[in-house]
Formats: structure tokens, C-alpha cells, sequence
């Protein structure tokens, strides 16, 4: 599977500032479980589909049951 855009590429600028983003959350203290419930539910409110795969995924391979993130 091919990626769809590569973000760094488009606009090198969003896609470092998205990366602080990242690091500043995961060192804020905020549970890794409850970040990555909130980055499934805006990829779902988004609307996108390759993003919801994508963090469901790493749900699971942390250690999440399908049943929590189903429901």
C-alpha cells in the first residue's frame, strides 16, 4: 500500500509543529491509553478511515481489546 501524501513533503513546516505537538502530549502526563482513545475519536469524527486503521492498530498492539475499541 502506498501512502496517500507524504505530509513532511507537502509542508515541511505543519508536519514539524504536528511532531512537537506529539512530543509535548507524551510527556505531559496524559495516560498513552486515553491519548491514543482521543486520536482514534477525532480520526472518526474526521471521517478517516486510513487514521482510524492506523490507531486502532496501535491500540491493539499495546494491548487494547477489540471490545473497548469497538464500543
Amino acid at each position: 500500500m502506498s501512502i496517500r501524501m507524504n505530509h513532511q513533503k507537502v509542508n515541511p513546516q505543519i508536519f514539524q509543529t504536528m511532531m512537537k505537538l506529539e512530543s509535548f502530549v507524551k510527556e505531559s502526563g496524559l495516560d498513552p491509553k486515553l491519548y491514543e482513545l482521543i486520536k482514534l475519536r477525532a480520526s472518526q469524527i474526521n471521517g478517516c478511515s486510513y487514521c482510524i486503521d492506523m490507531h486502532a492498530k496501535e491500540m491493539q498492539k499495546s494491548g487494547e481489546s477489540s471490545i473497548e475499541l469497538y464500543y
